[in-house]
């Protein structure tokens, strides 16, 4: 009987994480209360508060849920891989970025809530200063393979490989928080792959 408990409020606790993210999507963080949540849920707000203590631990356990893009990973194996060149490599990964957000709606829906319906002051700013921190482990990769790039003689010696990874990422930052907002899919999604295939080749010699 404990065990079947255990696995009930495991379901229960899942249940709410799910109903966050749907509500966080449709009326933003900051307007959410744990009341919203609990409606949406189907489960009493008690029950919200045996498993979270506030908004902000079940805002954390949505985000905990997900790798998200351009925040906690960049496809490795892509910048790694040998038998491509490395602006080819990332131009790969990019895509495949973009990728995986048409994919996966829970990780398109989080990153959605994260870039545009999420306001990071008092308790959630430690997730900006860590979202923070996260882009410049990205940077740093996107440096490494620009350094590649250039001792390979694929983009001018007078270039620096950290401008250039710099440039990168405020460039695909600013294309996926335009991507996540073209909802009908009408206008920055249906070219974002063109987009990144041209200013990969403005790198090249």
């Amino acid at each position: 009987m404990a065990r079947k408990t255990k696995q009930d409020a495991s379901i229960t606790r899942q249940l709410i994480i799910d109903a966050a993210r749907e509500v966080f999507a449709v009326r933003g963080v900051s307007r959410t209360t744990l009341e919203h949540i609990a409606t949406k849920a189907g489960v009493t707000r008690g029950a919200v508060y045996w498993h979270f203590e506030n908004k902000s631990q079940l805002f954390n356990a949505m985000r905990e849920q997900v790798l998200l893009p351009i925040i906690d990973r960049m496809e490795d194996k892509q910048l790694d891989n040998l038998n491509t060149d490395p602006l080819t490599a990332l131009e790969n990964a990019l895509k495949d970025t973009i990728a995986g957000l048409e994919t996966c709606s829970i990780t398109r829906q989080t990153f959605e809530i994260m870039m545009t319906k999420c306001e990071y002051v008092e308790d959630l700013s430690l997730a900006l200063e860590t979202t923070i921190m996260n882009c410049q482990s990205i940077v740093e990769k996107y440096e490494v393979t620009y350094t590649r790039a250039q001792k390979l003689g694929l983009i001018s010696p007078k270039l620096s490989p950290a401008e250039l990874a710099i440039d990168t990422h405020m460039f695909f930052g600013g294309l996926l928080h335009l991507w996540v907002k073209d909802f009908k899919g009408t206008h920055i999604r249906a070219i974002a792959n063109t987009v990144i295939e041209a200013h990969m080749q403005l790198r090249r010699i």
